[in-house]
């Protein structure tokens, strides 16, 4: 799950990390009213979507640019008015954009120097760790491939948590010193108390930045949260915006339901996580392009896999729909009797293959043979691909 960044600045002054003031805004009165109420300070207006690189992106309407600096109430509503209600395409959007619904009307600060940092969770160690570097306020991706040696990492000991000495190397790495490593110090403590008690999977500012007054500041912030934490806290729930999010995303978080939408034309409905990613390999080793990644996981209900399968068909992009699934915790009659119950719910209008093993096996095969359905029934993966990669093309 994502936030928006005026969210994010609600948790930044939770957790005492400082950042200049923003107000949102849903209409161009709205934003001219914020800007009034800031009025003596220098202002900045942003677009609210979960994307980055809105700075560079620019709108379908023409409007370049999700974020201008702003001089008086009536150039922060002409600007929103211009925003709002638009596409705004950035390099993390791609082509299609995403639809500005808010925008952020906040103090603008005069900036000596730009830093990136933010905390992570690192698989491979399973411990935070922190990332910074000097190079703040550009694509950390492009300083990683230009300049690697700009990038530091700490890692964090998941009990010990961050530690003084750690903070300190990490100040002492960008080139901190005095006043503004003690406010570095003090921010990162409480960047760290976040990350950890709100359950965050990403926290990363960028740029974080350093002011002609002294200051240490986060001016933007982007946020991800793991989703399996999410019922310990009902009020960044509660943050949630669908609206930025894919419809069958939405739809298949409802039911607990595992769902990436993909531009392929094979639907893929799966138990697990690596055997999904193992279908959608053979797939294309066959060559087929995957629809999804759809996993319904170890003890999917037939209401689980009769949503799963209207999700896959609610995509105008599918050609052909292959089922893999391997019966551990899952019972195979379960996916059978869901599989059956949406395709006469639906009249099944496409080429459906099944592939069936394991726990309770029999009992599945039977219930589709018995369905009177036209489903191909296949013995192996790799059976399984090459049939609906048949089945599609012809």
């Amino acid at each position: 799950m994502n936030i928006h960044e005026y969210q994010a600045k609600e948790l930044f002054d939770q957790y005492g990390v400082p950042s200049p003031k923003g107000k949102v805004a849903s209409s161009p009165e709205e934003a001219s009213a914020a800007a009034e109420e800031f009025a003596g300070s220098k202002l900045v207006i942003k677009a609210q979507v979960h994307a980055g690189g809105r700075g560079k992106g620019h709108f379908k309407n023409g409007f370049q640019g999700g974020v201008h600096l702003i001089e008086s109430p009536a150039q922060a509503a002409e600007y929103a008015g211009k925003m709002l209600n638009e596409t705004l395409v950035t390099v993390q959007t791609g082509e299609a954009g995403r639809l500005v619904r808010k925008v952020m009307v906040a103090e603008a600060v005069d900036i000596e120097h730009e830093y990136y940092l933010a905390i992570l969770m690192d698989r491979a160690t399973s411990r935070p760790v922190i990332v910074a570097s000097t190079e703040g306020g550009m694509s950390i991706e492009d300083v990683a491939h230009d300049t690697p040696e700009k990038i530091m990492r700490q890692f964090v000991h998941p009990l010990l948590g961050l530690q003084g000495y750690e903070i300190r190397k990490i100040a002492a790495g960008l080139g901190l010193s005095g006043d503004i490593a003690k406010q570095f110090a003090k921010l990162l403590k409480n960047l760290y108390s976040l990350f950890i008690k709100c359950d965050c999977s990403m926290l990363e500012i960028n740029p974080l930045v350093t002011t002609p007054d002294g200051r240490v500041l986060a001016l933007d912030a982007k946020f991800g949260f793991d989703d399996n934490a999410l019922f310990r806290h009902p009020d960044i729930v509660a943050m949630r915006d669908t609206e930025e999010e894919d419809p069958r995303e939405v739809a298949a978080s409802e039911f607990d339901l595992n769902y990436i939408g993909l531009d392929g034309s094979i639907a893929c409905l799966v138990n697990g996580a690596g055997l999904a990613m193992a279908t959608m390999d053979i797939i294309k080793h066959y060559g087929g392009e995957p629809a999804n990644f759809l996993d319904v996981g170890g003890g999917a209900s037939k209401e689980q896999v009769t949503a799963a399968f209207k999700i896959i068909l609610g995509d105008p992009n599918v050609k052909g729909i292959l089922i893999n699934i391997f019966g551990g915790i899952m019972d195979c009659n379960v996916i059978a009797e869901g599989v059956v119950a949406a395709a006469k719910e639906t009249g099944l209008p496409l080429p459906l293959v099944v592939r069936l093993e394991g726990n309770n096996v029999d009992a599945g095969k039977a219930t589709l043979a018995a369905s009177g359905l036209n489903i191909e029934a296949a013995t192996t993966m790799a059976d399984g691909a090459e049939k609906i990669v048949a089945a599609v093309s012809a």
